[in-house]
């Protein structure tokens, strides 16, 4: 069976030409998934019966089963979690902003880049996604919203995972979000997080598609960065900066610096002072994150005195800065909050119970 929601358009129609059908039979099918949140080969009315029941042996149109759903009590933000075709488990988060719905997605099951402040590589990294599942990620989520006669607005790969060291998978799923006859999302409403994987970046400003590039930076110097960050041992700091700044003027898109404020360790007004100065005079926001409490991890969030000041230094500067609203932290669904669930306890069990996206 082929995953319906890896394949491009351009997939999609070699198929229905090589089966020798029409080719707008293909312009329907993508219609009814994508624009209609369809997934029931049955319910596609304009489709001759005998086609429909030859698509439903080709084609594989859920592979995501829902396993928890939880809703934060301000109602602003949902976290799904769901079982993979081979058991394994990722999150995915809705956030809701005035009119926004975004959906911060998986790009990989666990993350190896394991930065000292999140939850989602403290398991380890198991393996990437393909470009179906990052894309169900969002056709699930946004058949839920529809039946509330609303619709996802933005994407951001936040999730768990690197995703510039899954980049075919991830390219292909933004392909599919962005093309008109598919989902048909603006690139300027998709926003692509890495912690600095340069060769990936540089890639990426080759594209010709302007995303929103957030590079995790976290710390103002390269010493205190690897600390933090492991792959900055890979990658200097210098180097990283260089391709980002590469991909911004080849986009044409600023670029957004996030960075996590941790007590005591990068939110002293000498780190502040460090950081306007490594961004002097460049078109960019710096989106102050403070930190999310994580299991197992002894780190601390800043005070709203050290954060006020932290801000009140980048502005004076003439650094533009963002502080960035905690939301579906209750839930566990904050900025380096997701995590890979132990399956340990779902799997005594011997039937795995899945729920309907209400």
């Amino acid at each position: 069976m082929i995953d319906f929601f890896g394949l491009s358009k351009e997939e999609v129609e070699s198929f229905f030409k090589d089966a020798k059908q029409e080719r707008y039979h293909a312009t329907i099918l993508m219609d009814w998934i994508y624009k209609k949140n369809v997934f029931s080969f049955d319910a596609m009315s304009n489709l001759s019966k005998s086609l429909r029941m030859f698509l439903s042996t080709q084609f594989c149109l859920k592979n995501l089963n829902l396993i928890q759903q939880e809703r934060s009590k301000d109602l602003e933000t949902v976290k799904y979690l769901w079982k993979l075709s081979d058991s394994q488990l990722v999150e995915s988060v809705l956030i809701y902003s005035g009119l926004r719905r975004t959906i911060c997605i998986s790009s990989q099951v666990g993350c190896p880049a394991r930065c000292a402040f999140c939850a989602s590589g403290k398991e380890g990294f198991f393996r990437n996604l393909s470009a179906a599942e990052i894309v169900e990620q969002v056709l699930q989520i946004g058949t839920y919203l529809r039946e509330k006669k609303e619709k996802v607005t933005h994407l951001v790969f936040m999730g768990m995972g690197e995703p510039l060291e899954n980049y075919e998978a991830v390219m292909k799923a933004i392909k599919i979000f962005t093309h008109p006859s598919m989902f048909g999302l603006s690139c300027r409403r998709i926003t692509l997080s890495t912690v600095g994987v340069v060769e990936g970046i540089k890639k990426l400003a080759c594209e010709e598609m302007p995303l929103n590039l957030a590079l995790s930076l976290h710390a103002p110097h390269q010493r205190l960065r690897k600390k933090l960050i492991p792959y900055a041992r890979r990658y200097p700091l210098d180097q990283v900066l260089q391709a980002a700044r590469l991909y911004a003027k080849k986009s044409g898109r600023n670029l957004t610096y996030e960075y996590l404020l941790i007590k005591g360790v990068n939110d002293s007004p000498t780190s502040a002072n460090e950081l306007a100065k490594l961004l002097e005079n460049e078109h960019c926001t710096v989106n102050l994150i403070p930190f999310n409490p994580v299991s197992g991890i002894f780190l601390k969030r800043s005070d709203s005195k050290a954060i006020e000041t932290f801000c009140h230094i980048l502005s004076k500067k003439g650094v533009n800065v963002t502080l960035r609203y905690t939301k579906g932290r209750d839930i566990q669904g904050a900025c380096g909050q997701l995590a890979l669930k132990k399956l340990s306890s779902l799997h005594q069990k011997e039937k795995l119970q899945t729920v309907g996206i209400t």
